[in-house]
């Protein structure tokens, strides 16, 4: 990626959110946040500790994710994950293995590949930490999140979509990688498995947050 298009790049600045990342004024909790924390919350009490992301899904980046993620440009990996490493030399998210959000093997066979692995397997290149594969699993197919409308739709549509095969990462800490993230609510559900399955803590860690 070009300086130019490097400097043009929409940044998540703070203050924010502690727990799902999106600007707040007062960098506490936001509303939405609160709720999503009681135990009452309808869909589900929130497993992820929290969620990070250097860049607004807009623009250049969106572009760039696009290309990645729809147009077989796996090259655009690299430069990517340079830039998350970027904002971790800046930012703590606390975390010593990486794990990629998984595609259910139906897409991934379509695809090809798992744009979230290409990104997390650069950015262990970059950063030493391990890139921990095939433990998270996909085991339901769900429809593309953009196109369910509501918040706790989107939380309810990936409740159950994901397990661990085995309890290899039980106490540790890990950093969920993945492209873009809406709602929360895909990292939310592979946190809630890899609790399950006994890690310490999950943070995510993606490209771009839509706000």
């Amino acid at each position: 990626m070009c300086p130019s298009c490097q400097s043009s790049l929409s940044i998540v600045a703070p203050p924010i959110c502690p727990l799902c990342g999106r600007p707040q004024p007062s960098g506490i909790v936001c509303p939405s946040c609160i709720k999503w924390r009681a135990p009452s919350a309808s869909s589900g009490q929130a497993q992820i500790d929290g969620i990070r992301s250097p860049y607004r899904f807009d623009g250049v980046m969106r572009q760039a994710i696009h290309q990645l993620k729809y147009r077989n440009l796996r090259t655009l990996a690299a430069p990517l994950a340079k830039l998350l490493h970027n904002y971790l030399d800046n930012n703590t998210v606390p975390g010593e293995v990486l794990v990629a959000v998984p595609l259910h093997p139906k897409r991934l066979k379509e695809r090809g590949y798992n744009q979230s692995a290409l990104l997390a397997t650069e950015l262990g290149k970059l950063t030493g930490l391990p890139v921990i594969e095939d433990f998270l699993v996909r085991q339901q197919p769900t429809p593309p999140q953009a196109k369910t409308a509501s918040v706790e739709e989107r939380r309810n549509n990936v409740s159950e979509a994901f397990i661990c095969r085995n309890d290899g990462l039980r106490n540790r800490q890990v950093i969920l990688i993945d492209d873009v993230s809406t709602s929360g609510a895909t990292l939310n559900a592979c946190a809630q498995a890899l609790k399950a399955a006994g890690a310490a803590s999950v943070w995510g860690l993606v490209m771009a947050r839509e706000i």
